[in-house]
């Protein structure tokens, strides 16, 4: 238990600098790079309670994929850093008066927690061959199957909505007609031509 302690100490720093990181850093890579780093500390504390899956889903879907396509959006666009710097501005006493809140809170755990009042039991810890991700899977498929089902029909739902207003014809809108795609001939896109040799003294 005292190398969890020091463990979970350790990331919960590490994730507070990459959380003031993201938000003070004046360049948008840099505050990119630090929510990774903060994902990335967000998934070791979930470890840290052996909630396997859920840190594995964290680092392959918004660090493998969101944070990159953050990258390539942020790297892409003309970003002006000066406007960026007025926003930080004038967003903060209301970011300040969010953080007052959060420390009045952690403030109120710690004390109530340091009256000796026993609120919220520690985890128990798991045998060495339990497995997360089975119990988790187990669950969707019995209990929650039909949530489960409909959350993955508004999905796809979702990605068929967004094809197909990328693909709604607009004026100037090249698209691709299949059918004359594969019904085109040799004879209607290439011409053989033969030159004729010529030898030059």
């Amino acid at each position: 238990m005292l190398i969890t302690g020091v463990l979970f100490y350790a990331f919960a720093a590490v994730l507070v600098v990459a959380a003031l990181g993201v938000i003070t850093s004046r360049n948008p890579v840099h505050s990119a790079l630090f929510l990774v780093l903060a994902f990335v500390q967000s998934a070791l504390l979930w470890l840290l309670i052996e909630a396997e899956f859920l840190a594995l889903v964290l680092v392959l879907v918004y660090v493998g994929a969101v944070m990159v396509l953050f990258l390539f959006v942020v790297m892409m666009l003309d970003i002006n850093v000066e406007e960026i710097r007025k926003g930080f501005t004038r967003y903060l006493p209301l970011g300040a008066a969010v953080a007052l809140i959060v420390v009045f809170e952690i403030g109120h755990v710690v004390w109530f927690r340091s009256q000796g009042l026993q609120f919220l039991a520690a985890p128990q810890g798991q045998p060495a061959d339990y497995s997360n991700t089975k119990e988790l899977g187990s669950l969707l498929y019995t209990e929650h199957v039909y949530a489960f089902e409909i959350a993955s029909m508004i999905l796809l739902l979702a990605i068929v909505a967004a094809i197909t207003l990328t693909m709604r014809r607009r004026p100037g809108l090249k698209v691709q007609d299949i059918v004359k795609q594969v019904a085109v001939r040799r004879e209607d896109r290439v011409r053989i031509v033969k030159v004729e040799p010529s030898r030059e003294s």
